[in-house]
């Protein structure tokens, strides 16, 4: 899905340009903190804000030095197909220079931006300048079926050559008008590129280009083998002398929104998945060729891959193949006369379960800030959601409050249901004394005994990792956890007292390094101190202790005690406590104080030497 820019002023003298250049884009505008009035939002390093948005995908309008952008962008930089746009604006709004991603749209958002402030956009890409065009930027409703030759029969034609364009679809493509058009006595002569517009596959050497003209709608029976529905789906476009290119998306009823086999098809060829309800596919069943009363009884309408092909073509579109069928699967392709010009139907719905590590960005991994810069609605506790700071912006928010747990990922999960991209944000890691279990249990439980319905079962759901309270403690401790750890709430609130007082006396037996979670509440002050106990039955009073406040924020405050003096309220509900195990130390070295849990190497070291020198 295209992401929204985000503009960025980094100093006064350009507020009011970015503001300018936000309202033509319907986005927020961001200011550096403390230098530009007037921001949506702030931020305090303009560099590393930069780098947040383009890892999350976001497109970044920096009205600021071009260098700023390019040092912030540059550690990041890889695969120019897969990187958003990022556009440079001059204070005064008289330049706008596309730095990245011209052939993914910076030159139009350029031209945009260009236009809104009365400017030029300075468009360096050679296709653009000297062709008006990009070969391997198509308009909408266009495929480049042959990006492999896209590089080469662009540098073809800027040394000289022409082109010869063909293909059943060439008077529809008026944009390729624009290229240097081949001449008879260019035979021989000059460098001529042969260009196809069509639909059908691609020849051998051809650069083609296919108009989306074709509706693919499939239907099959529960636990269809996936290789079923594609070796008939290929069939059936090798009937219609249809490239996969040339689909514009592929279509089903909504109870097959989670069908491995369905999913599997739509990702092999790359193109949407998006369904409708039955009511939608009963609607066009006078445009059926082999409507059935069967499948009508099943799932209440008359047809389900002639139904979803049609509603995906729309108004326009007839059977180009109608239903074929095997065993458990069922085909239909449905086409229109130029391109389809609407996705029509809606996307399957996803749930991405993320950590956002303590909140700060540094800690946030690149794929949680893409998938919460991908979502339409954040759902959450509404602090976690304030930590993710400019990335929130313009984004639907849902907060709940401490201890709405259930409901929260309740309606998360029903939200995702009707067809949106959700985040449900927690902090730390998702599946560790989070969010991430209760989703799956939601999903589990049928949805009489207090489930979630049957759309909301459908959705994708998309589990991306965090920065845990443990790891980030560790990591400013030391390596506490250089062996073996465990991790132990002491909240009785879902799990009962004497549970709790069984594991930590199978962890203090154990001599686990122990991270604890949930140490104390308001009303709940005496787990710590029998945790306590219980360890000092099993390892020295010397055993040191970190306590952890705040991890990775302004307010964070780390300490060391010995086991034997951990004072309970010492301790609030936003301190882990890690304690070490019989093994582990506390080195005061040039840095401070680092406690560390030794693996057993020296053991193995000395044994190498001893047997060295008894070798000898």
């Amino acid at each position: 899905m295209a992401l929204d820019p985000v503009v960025m002023a980094v100093s006064g003298s350009g507020a009011g340009v970015a503001r300018r250049v936000a309202d033509a884009l319907g986005v927020a505008m961001c200011g550096r903190a403390g230098r530009v009035a007037g921001a949506d939002a702030g931020f305090a390093d303009a560099l590393v804000f930069a780098r947040e948005m383009f890892a999350a995908g976001r497109p970044v309008v920096g009205v600021c030095a071009s260098g700023i952008l390019i040092r912030a962008v540059a550690p990041l930089l890889g695969d120019k197909r897969a990187e958003p746009p990022v556009v440079a604006v001059s204070d005064d709004g008289r330049v706008v220079v596309p730095l990245l991603g011209g052939h993914r749209g910076a030159n139009r958002l350029a031209q945009r931006v260009a236009e809104a402030l009365g400017g030029v956009a300075a468009v360096t890409t050679a296709g653009e300048v000297s062709l008006g065009l990009s070969l391997d930027e198509p308009p909408e409703g266009w495929v480049l079926g042959t990006p492999e030759l896209a590089k080469d029969a662009m540098a073809r034609l800027l040394a000289g050559g022409t082109a010869r364009i063909g293909g059943d679809a060439a008077a529809a493509a008026d944009w390729l008008a624009r290229l240097p058009q081949a001449a008879p006595s260019d035979e021989g002569g000059r460098d001529v590129v042969a260009i196809a517009a069509t639909t059908m596959p691609a020849a051998e050497g051809v650069l083609t280009y296919h108009p989306q003209r074709f509706a693919l709608g499939v239907g099959c029976s529960r636990n269809c083998p996936p290789e079923e529905l594609e070796t008939l789906a290929r069939d059936v476009l090798a009937e219609a002398e249809a490239a996969p290119g040339a689909i514009r998306a592929v279509y089903t009823i909504d109870v097959k929104a989670d069908e491995p086999a369905v999913v599997a098809l739509a990702q092999t060829l790359g193109v949407p998945l998006r369904v409708f309800p039955a009511e939608a596919l009963e609607a066009v069943a006078g445009r059926l060729e082999t409507p059935s009363e069967v499948v009508f009884a099943e799932v209440g309408c008359h047809g389900v891959s002639e139904g979803a092909a049609l509603c995906g073509a729309g108004a326009a579109g007839v059977l180009a193949v109608p239903k074929r069928k095997t065993a458990m699967a069922t085909c239909a392709l449905a086409k229109v006369p130029g391109v389809i010009d609407e996705l029509r139907g809606r996307p399957r719905g996803r749930l991405s379960v993320v950590g956002i590590g303590p909140g700060q960005a540094a800690w946030r991994t690149p794929e949680v800030s893409r998938l919460v810069a991908e979502a339409e609605e954040l759902v959450g506790y509404g602090l976690y959601i304030d930590l993710l700071g400019p990335l929130a912006l313009g984004k639907a928010r849902s907060d709940f409050p401490l201890g709405g747990e259930e409901a929260r990922c309740r309606y998360a999960l029903e939200r995702a249901g009707e067809g949106r991209n959700v985040a449900l944000v927690c902090s730390g890691d998702a599946g560790i004394y989070a969010m991430g279990a209760l989703v799956f249990e939601l999903l589990d439980r049928e949805e009489a005994a207090g489930g979630v319905s049957a759309a909301a079962r459908r959705v994708e759901v998309v589990c991306s990792p965090g920065v845990s309270a443990l790891q980030g403690a560790a990591a400013r401790a030391g390596a506490p956890l250089g062996h073996d750890f465990c991790a132990i709430s002491l909240s009785d609130l879902l799990t009962p007292r004497e549970d709790i007082l069984r594991r930590l006396r199978a962890a203090a037996e154990g001599d686990f390094v122990i991270a604890f979670y949930n140490p104390v509440s308001k009303t709940r002050r005496t787990l710590l101190a029998e945790a306590r106990d219980i360890l000092l039955a099993h390892r020295p009073g010397e055993t040191p202790v970190m306590l952890a406040t705040n991890l990775g924020r302004a307010e964070e405050h780390v300490r060391y005690r010995r086991l034997d003096e951990l004072d309970v309220d010492e301790v609030d509900m936003l301190t882990v406590v890690l304690v070490g195990s019989s093994n582990s130390r506390l080195a005061h070295l040039g840095e401070g104080p680092r406690m560390y849990t030794p693996r057993g190497y020296a053991r193995r070291i000395d044994g190498d030497l001893s047997g060295k020198a008894g070798s000898k």
